[in-house]
């Protein structure tokens, strides 16, 4: 780890300048979460619609605590989960000076310690909590190393600095769990899931596919989007598409095939998903063919992903 590259990133950030984090789900765009202008500069590079909220990364839960008020489910799962891909929607504390545009003026935030030895760092020398949505334009596929970083905005001056943290471990967007109201929603499926949640705090609603002001990011239909045609569920392919295969008997016939896990194993799917539809993502292929997931596990996380790709088309 190279400090210095380290302290001059959270230099840049207390000074307002945008910088790309690694985290040990995808790529970060961060801001001060204190600072209307920088949080401004996400949404602008971003082309982010306005009305979706941003995750407030901290250093650890004693800053969490300081944003957003915890009630007894909210410390079970910090304290299980934290730093990891989990982010917790609580009510904002009436005193907390987080951007209203981070938060899209709710009187909710969202909150997440990340795992990654990098991002953690970052945060512990700028001593702010950071706004950090995926370092990717808005509903294009979400950056899971800083190559993919470099070349969404290598054309703009905007991002003062990538930070490369090598590809990352999860390769997911967090899970998110809404505990602002009398009982728990699950928002984003992701990593940890609907099983390991419901170990801490029971049952709680359906996930929410909002189609008004969502309380937290991930929920617009259209959303990790490649810029080619991507289908679901496919038991045919011909030779101008592509094929993102998975398990061991991969269908034959497609102009190029990458397998997510030839093993089917799931968490190695979701930590190649975006990698592999970032390589397929080419308009030498017709479309993008996807073989069936299974819809258990982290399964259920990966189609959530693919169907939105898939509805923006």
């Amino acid at each position: 780890m190279n400090i210095s590259q380290l302290e001059k990133a959270a230099y840049l950030l207390r000074q307002g300048h945008l910088v790309a984090i690694p985290t040990e789900t995808v790529y970060g765009l961060a801001a001060n979460a204190f600072s209307d202008q920088a949080v401004a500069k996400i949404y602008s590079l971003k082309n982010r619609p306005s009305f979706n909220p941003l995750i407030i990364h901290c250093k650890d839960l004693e800053m969490a605590q300081e944003i957003g008020i915890f009630n007894d489910y909210a410390f079970k799962l910090a304290k299980a989960f934290w730093p990891g891909p989990l982010t917790i929607v609580l009510p904002l504390s009436t005193n907390a000076p987080v951007s209203q545009l981070a938060t899209t003026g709710l009187k909710t935030v969202a909150l997440r310690v990340p795992a990654h030895p990098m991002s953690l760092k970052i945060l512990e020398l700028a001593c702010i909590p950071l706004a950090a949505p995926s370092a990717n334009p808005s509903e294009s596929i979400s950056p899971t190393s800083a190559f993919h970083v470099e070349k969404a905005f290598k054309h703009n001056n905007d991002l003062s600095m990538i930070i490369d943290g090598g590809a990352c471990d999860v390769g997911l967007e967090s899970t998110i769990v809404d505990l602002s109201g009398e009982k728990p929603i699950l928002l984003r499926p992701g990593k940890i899931t609907r099983e390991d949640l419901r170990t801490f705090i029971g049952e709680f609603s359906d996930i929410s596919l909002e189609t008004g002001h969502p309380k937290a990011p991930g929920q617009l239909k259209r959303h990790y989007a490649p810029s080619i045609p991507l289908k679901m569920n496919v038991h045919e392919v011909n030779k101008s598409q592509a094929l993102l295969a998975f398990g061991p008997s991969p269908l034959l016939g497609a102009k190029k095939t990458l397998n997510l896990s030839p093993t089917a194993d799931l968490i190695g799917a979701a930590a190649n998903l975006f990698s592999m539809l970032h390589e397929l993502d080419n308009t030498v292929f017709e479309s993008i063919a996807v073989m069936p997931i299974p819809h258990q596990g982290v399964g259920i996380a990966i189609n959530d992903r693919l169907s939105r790709a898939e509805t923006s088309q």
